[in-house]
């Protein structure tokens, strides 16, 4: 077969200089050649169980069980991450996720970590053995490690990760809150990002007078651990609405929140983890937007797994929200770019080098764009521990091309691979880690099929032969903006590579002009796609470097390099710190004017944005960077007022003339409106109604005038009752406030009770077996108990009973006993469905809850529970108000429902009850 011409984007492949390997048509070596023949026949040899397995865990199990020749790939290494227990962690693909597969899987030994029924996946950690016999059942269809994400936060590559234990975590969290000052008013916080003048917000706020107002903005990280410390310290407010039990783990999301709260301070804020699987990412994403109701979105994560040619999971997710009017802002990526000569990526048309025929099978790739023949990449010597990644031009779920990655190491072995077996309804990628040393090279072959047009990237490394375009996934959706970075402050404080040029400084305190300039490992674009979501192609038949479509990206650049009041977040480099100051300039634009539309916006973004070097627009920085000053000056920015109502008052003014409002009465229902704006309302109206055909409101509607930013007025309204209302059941009451300006109207829905709470408290304890927790399993456990007798509830409490506290572990005289109460979620379900978080993820490391009541009237919430006050006794506001559990007949099954989140420790469901008084007589 004739070589063909290598045809890569439009702008070509570059060549880099890399120390003691050069870019040159080399000699094959033999070993690599002999090796990689051997991992082939391996692959040919495959049973059709052990081809549903991930390739490297297939090999993993072949060399446990010693049939592997260890002469003939004697440097070997399959990357299976195998824990002391001998689990790893994979993602089954079956038929069907419900009860029978979950309960197959644990019998098994797996424990549960992300089933998600609508993408046919459960994330799960199984003992390895075990991994046969899962393949082996009918209805999976295949069996993958777990592919693992990566975020926008620039570390220094030299620095060893942190591995701290989820107790000395728990630790320092509690110090720094233990020692917070506590404040007593509103505080602007003790730090405030560079990118807050930089970006001239603060010029912005001050000139239009917008801050946020009207607008909920919400990230999706790692996680929000210090999200109570912030508080505490005034750098973010106390109602940041965390999707329950997607608070995650780490600190990313906490320093991203800060970045939005410091430019947009009266801003909603929001968060959802975007860890745990690329299907709950997806899922998060659609959640913050259509449970949440976000109209910013903003993340700073890519999944490995997300194609560069197709919108996956994630960037479907992305559409859905952005297509409901949601803004969306994802980091541009960290994984550099051909202009600084920092890029590890390479993507063009599979050129045949001729070279392999004889040595092995199929056809290895030529990634020399010129007269040489090279079917190796050579790595820089920095690349070491990367992840590598291998994606071809076919759908998702649907090649029969079949391409295999290869790593060898500078004496011509074999170190990694990934060689799946694609045969026409899997995903066109492979994937690897780089190996600790230097002098590696990457491989690419076509085992079998159709030349495609291919994407090869080292994460955050480098190679010989690279092209632009790393950019890709959701942050590569059509309608997403992908941000770039640039410095607000101090250089970058170390190089990304040894002998790299020195890193651009940022204008600070001045703000950015045109001579600011891009980090030099911000990704580039653009993104070439092939396939619509559905896999549909773009160009049929026309897979190459002619075809598909491309989306012009990055769009924009944003700063980073800031200060946060997280140690490690202080400064705060890469794009996940340049996505939320985009995110948060949008915020103000859209404060000041309600109803802008993502095109809107983005027309906005590309007309005012100054355009960085080189001139025009370009695949390192999109149109430039943005300047809220210029932004608003664009967008006009009107400040809006915002008035909301209050929570009512009740004065019955017939009747018995005790202070309940009972059926056949009379009351005085007072209803505060509060301008919670920036600008003035007026023309304020408050409309009080109710459905109930037994109650009547009059007057339904009652003037409140003009109400300045801040400042709040109450009108009085009567509510009568007929005879024959119902006892206990409360009135539901609609209260809708008009005024002049864009958000208007505002709704609520207000309860009003109905009847003279009885001092009579009825117990119902349960009294079931003891029911353990599975560890680290979102599935969870539960115990129920039937409530009669009683109708409507005036009081509700719930209690984790037990008979003697203690934090001994396995204690059998508490209610739940727990060696780590922080990692545990506990749900209150009432008859009717609904449900309210009573704790969730805090409590830290402490043991054991017992005699401990949730009550709406308790002065401690239970999300400031510390490790010390193990075991957990006494009176603890619950995380939502048991009240919303009160509005329906309170007869039926109620069930408790306890969750570990976090591995290593377990426990059990043992004693609890329900506390619950009526309605005496009227």
């Amino acid at each position: 077969m004739l070589r063909r011409t290598v045809a890569a984007l439009a702008i070509g492949a570059t060549v880099v200089g890399i120390t003691g390997t050069a870019a040159r048509a080399e000699s094959p070596d033999d070993h690599a050649y002999a090796q990689i023949a051997a991992l082939q026949e391996l692959k040919k040899s495959m049973s059709p169980d052990e081809r549903k397995l991930d390739s490297r865990l297939a090999v993993e199990l072949r060399k446990r069980n010693s049939k592997v020749a260890t002469s003939a790939l004697p440097a070997l290494t399959t990357g299976v991450e195998v824990t002391k227990s001998g689990t790893v962690e994979v993602e089954v693909h079956a038929e069907k996720v419900g009860d029978d597969l979950l309960g197959r899987l644990r019998k098994a030994g797996a424990g549960i970590r992300f089933p998600s029924a609508q993408t046919g996946t459960v994330l799960v950690e199984a003992p390895l053995g075990t991994l046969p016999e899962i393949a082996s059942w009918k209805d999976v269809t295949a069996v993958n490690l777990e592919h693992g994400a990566i975020t926008g936060h620039q570390r220094d590559p030299d620095a060893k990760p942190k591995n701290e234990s989820k107790e000395s975590k728990t630790a320092r969290i509690e110090t720094a809150l233990r020692t917070a000052p506590k404040l007593t008013t509103a505080a602007a916080g003790s730090v405030v990002s560079e990118g807050d003048r930089t970006h001239a917000a603060d010029t912005a706020r001050t000139r239009h007078k917008v801050t946020g107002v009207g607008v909920k903005v919400c990230a999706l990280s790692d996680g929000v651990d210090s999200l109570a410390d912030s508080q505490a310290s005034g750098d973010l407010p106390a109602d940041v609405d965390v999707l329950p039990g997607q608070e995650g783990s780490g600190d990313e999301g906490t320093a991203m929140l800060e970045i939005i709260h410091d430019l947009v301070p009266n801003a909603e804020l929001g968060f959802a983890t975007a860890f745990t699987s690329e299907a709950s990412f997806a899922e998060n994403i659609r959640a913050l937007r259509f449970t949440g109701g976000c109209d910013i979105i903003v993340d700073d994560v890519v999944y490995y797994h997300e194609s560069p040619f197709q919108d996956g999971l994630p960037a479907q997710a992305v559409n859905a929200v952005t297509a409901d009017g949601a803004y969306y802002f994802s980091s541009a990526g960290n994984e550099g770019n051909t202009l600084d000569g920092s890029s590890g990526n390479w993507e063009g048309d599979f050129a045949d080098s001729g070279l392999g025929l004889g040595k092995f099978a199929g056809d290895a790739h030529d990634f020399d764009p010129g007269e040489g023949v090279s079917i190796l990449n050579p790595l820089s010597p920095n690349s070491d521990g990367r992840i590598t990644t291998l994606w071809w031009a076919d759908p998702l779920a649907g090649s029969a091309n079949d391409y295999d990655l290869y790593l060898i190491n500078s004496a011509g072995n074999v170190t990694s691979f990934s060689q799946d077996v694609q045969d026409g309804d899997d995903d066109p990628w492979e994937i690897l880690q780089t190996g600790a040393t230097t002098g590696q090279k990457v491989a690419v072959v076509k085992f079998a099929g159709a030349d495609r047009y291919l994407q090869l990237t080292v994460f955050r490394g480098r190679m010989g032969f690279s092209t632009p375009g790393v950019l890709r996934g959701h942050s590569a959706a059509e309608n997403a903006f992908a941000v770039a970075a640039t410095p607000a402050a101090a250089a970058l404080p170390f190089d990304l590579e040894t002998g790299d040029p020195a890193n651009p400084v940022g204008p600070y305190p001045n703000v950015h002009t045109r001579q600011s300039q891009p980090e030099r490992f911000t990704s580039d674009g653009p993104r070439r796609v092939f396939y619509a979501a559905d896999g549909t192609p773009y160009t049929p038949g026309n897979l190459s470097s002619t075809g598909g479509v491309v989306r012009v990206k990055p769009q924009i650049t944003a700063a980073d390099g800031v200060a946060t009041s997280l140690s490690d977040f202080n400064p705060f480099f890469g794009t996940s710190a340049s996505a939320p100051h985009a995110a948060a300039i949008a915020a103000l634009a859209l404060s000041g004017n309600p109803g802008m539309t993502g095109e809107e916006i983005r027309a906005a973004f590309t007309s005012t944005a100054l355009d960085l070097a080189p001139a025009g627009f370009d695949q390192r920085t999109g149109n430039g960077v943005i300047r809220a000053d210029l932004l608003l000056r664009n967008t006009g920015a009107t400040p809006q007022p915002l008035v909301r109502a209050g929570e009512p008052t009740v004065t019955p003014t017939t009747g018995d003339g005790d202070a309940h409002l009972e059926p056949g009465e009379k009351a005085t229902v007072t209803v505060p409106a509060v301008n919670e704006g920036d600008g003035t309302a007026t023309g304020v109206s408050v409309v009080v109604s109710t459905s109930d055909p037994g109650v009547t409101v009059t007057p339904r509607s009652r003037s409140y005038g003009t109400i300045a930013a801040g400042a709040s007025k109450t009108r009085d309204y009567t509510v009568t009752l007929a005879a024959d209302y119902p006892l206990g059941r409360p009135v539901t009451l609609q209260t809708r406030v008009t005024f002049a300006g864009v958000l208007s109207p505002t709704a609520r829905t207000v309860n009003v009770p109905v009847g003279q709470p009885s001092a009579t408290v009825r117990d119902f304890a349960y009294g079931g077996a003891v029911v353990p927790i599975p560890d680290n399993d979102p599935t969870g456990a539960s115990a129920a108990v039937e409530v009669s007798g009683v109708g409507f509830a005036s009081a509700l409490t719930v209690s984790i009973d037990g008979t003697e506290c203690s934090t001994a572990t396995g204690a059998t005289t508490v209610g739940v006993d727990h060696t780590f109460v922080g990692d545990l979620i506990g749900t209150l379900k009432a008859p009717d469905g609904r449900s309210v978080t009573l704790f969730s993820r805090t409590g830290g490391s402490g043991n054991n809850l017992c005699q401990a009541v949730f009550d709406d009237a308790a002065a401690t919430p239970f999300a400031s529970a510390l490790s010390s006050n193990a075991p957990f006794t006494g009176s603890w506001k619950p995380a939502t108000p048991l009240s919303a559990l009160r509005t329906a007949p309170v007869d039926g099954t109620w069930t408790l429902h306890v969750a570990d989140r976090v591995g290593a420790d377990t426990g059990s469901i043992r004693a609890f009850s329900l506390h619950i008084a009526g309605y005496d007589p009227a």
